[in-house]
């Protein structure tokens, strides 16, 4: 799926509106086409979601994040109240489509990692193999991801039948006729978005300093493990579950802001192949991080055999170091990145503004 291009005249004469409305009119209608896909998906499939999101789900969650996206980052040129509460049922709806996929994924990463270690291959023995505590330790993840994946299903089928899901897709169908511009809107493309879409890469830049991206310079990232950043104590950082947690969350964060200057990429009509691959790295981070806490909980059940929790600690450690695999791949692609949006801007536009292919990516 692509947006309607823009003719070379009609470009270098656009307004931001002319550009935002082009976008969200794209973008709200492709929203309109994968919504009735998603909701029959869901209904169609109690609690057997794939590892990868059905095409029409797929397609809702890439519409509904580039819309948040333009919004967050090119917000000023709306009406303030409309933007906030869009931005809000946006995010209410990913946060609701991620949960079922979510526990699918979790589950097949622990699983497979558990099977690994507990296997053998060509390569040689894993360090579970034979171990007591193996079967027992696949046994309860299975059933606790099981239920937790039932249970997200049936919160999200419930609410898919919301009114609060009606409001929001009445709200795209009107985006589709006309957006809440402001007055300021109406300058020059150039002058009035670039600002903002500069704003987003100073944002994604300022956090990426701010990571220990020193500590993961190895391959090995063994001493990740053994040396958290310091954490606030007015977090209340009293126990490692939470230690590490605040240890990951700038790393969520930043996937975040990648997100965001991707999509102001799109807008800006530039390609951003090189910031989907960052994404993509920053993606495992986070299922690698989700999937150790849920090994860790795990581990917490109660009257399960030392064994069995023994295992489940095995499994923890080898999702840490997934966490710790992908800061070093973040680290060795992260300098090599043109600095700032005035560096993407060189590089040579899709079509120009108001057109970029629509990547297959979230």
């Amino acid at each position: 799926m692509t947006d309607a291009p823009m003719t070379a005249q009609a470009a270098s004469t656009a307004t931001a509106g002319d550009i935002l409305s082009l976008r969200l009119t794209s973008q709200a209608g492709a929203f309109l086409r994968a919504l009735p896909l998603a909701v029959g998906e869901v209904g169609a499939r109690p609690g057997s979601a794939s590892v990868v999101p059905a095409a029409g789900t797929a397609d809702l969650l890439r519409a509904v994040r580039r819309i948040g996206g333009l919004l967050h980052t090119f917000g000023t040129v709306f009406d303030q109240t409309w933007a906030q509460e869009t931005r809000t049922e946006l995010r209410w709806l990913l946060n609701l489509l991620a949960l079922e996929p979510g526990y699918v994924r979790r589950s097949a990463r622990l699983l497979g990692a558990l099977d690994s270690l507990s296997g053998t291959d060509p390569e040689g023995t894993g360090m579970l193999a034979g171990h007591a505590g193996a079967p027992k330790a696949r046994a309860l993840l299975d059933r606790q991801l099981t239920l937790a994946r039932t249970r997200a299903h049936s919160t999200v089928l419930q609410d898919l039948r919301s009114a609060r899901l009606h409001a929001l897709a009445d709200r795209m169908t009107l985006l589709v006729g006309e957006a809440p511009l402001l007055e300021s809107a109406g300058g020059r493309a150039s002058a009035v978005l670039l600002p903002q879409a500069a704003a987003a890469f100073t944002a994604l830049a300022a956090s990426a300093q701010q990571l220990p991206l020193q500590r993961a310079a190895t391959p090995y990232g063994g001493d990740g493990l053994r040396r958290l950043g310091p954490v606030p104590q007015a977090r209340g950082a009293t126990d490692a579950d939470t230690a590490l947690a605040a240890d990951d969350a700038p790393w969520a964060r930043l996937r975040i802001l990648v997100k965001r200057a991707r999509y102001a990429l799109e807008v800006c009509g530039r390609p951003s192949g090189e910031l989907n691959e960052l994404d993509a790295v920053l993606g495992h981070h986070q299922e690698a991080a989700d999937a150790a806490v849920t090994a860790a909980t795990a581990a917490r059940t109660p009257r399960i055999t030392p064994a069995t929790a023994y295992v489940l600690g095995v499994v923890h450690a080898d999702q840490r170091l997934e966490v710790e695999s992908a800061r070093y791949a973040f680290g060795r692609r992260w300098p090599e990145l043109p600095p700032g949006l005035d560096g993407w801007l060189e590089i040579p536009p899709a079509e120009g503004w108001g057109h970029a292919p629509s990547p297959r990516t979230a």
